[in-house]
């Protein structure tokens, strides 16, 4: 019954991730700001219907995995605007390694490593399974976006140039979305959703 206690405790913090913003809208409830967990459901979710696309061999049970937990850390840290300042990247990197082992601490200790091992995997993206899984983590906001008339993109001056860097996983790991998704980033650039630069 120990290790009972130590999952609901876990199970019960991740419900503050329900409470965490991000700068991307949803357009089906009037543009409300998007919530972290709602994020983690939806790329998860999004990365089953894509995995055809993925060029190399993938786990899907991994990457499902990797998508869920992926954002935890920002019950601690927040969440950080994709297209912030390299400096606030560097500063939210520290955030959340401590947030991973303190809120991956709640578990039973063997579990405990098991997620803060795949969590690091996909923060790293050095495997075929955490590149596909940052892939689908980048892409979903393209989608959002582009049917939102640029909608975050808009609102925070975003350019093309850091939507190209922000997708580049998708070059390996899903080439036939990387060639939709440049196809799209010219045609937000056309339409004026984001700027030239």
């Amino acid at each position: 019954m120990e290790n009972l206690a130590k999952h609901i405790d876990f199970i019960l913090e991740l419900d503050k991730l329900k409470t965490v913003k991000r700068k991307t809208m949803v357009l089906a409830d009037n543009n409300r700001q998007e919530n972290s967990a709602e994020h983690s459901w939806h790329i998860a979710l999004m990365a089953q219907a894509l995995v055809e696309y993925a060029d190399e061999e993938i786990a899907l049970d991994r990457v499902v995995s990797m998508l869920l937990i992926h954002d935890v850390v920002e019950i601690d840290a927040g969440d950080v605007f994709a297209f912030a300042h390299a400096d606030e990247h560097s500063e939210q990197e520290q955030k959340e390694i401590a947030a991973a082992n303190r809120i991956f601490g709640l578990l039973p200790a063997q579990q405990a490593q098991q997620f803060i091992a795949l969590w690091l995997e996909f923060e790293q993206a050095q495997t075929a399974d955490a590149r596909f899984a940052k892939a689908m983590d980048r892409v979903l906001p393209v989608f959002q976006n582009m049917s939102n008339q640029g909608g975050s993109w808009s609102k925070h001056g975003v350019t093309k140039s850091q939507v190209i860097d922000r997708n580049i996983y998708l070059q390996k790991s899903a080439p036939k979305l990387w060639q939709y998704v440049l196809e799209q980033i010219e045609l937000a650039v056309q339409n004026g959703w984001l700027k030239e630069a």
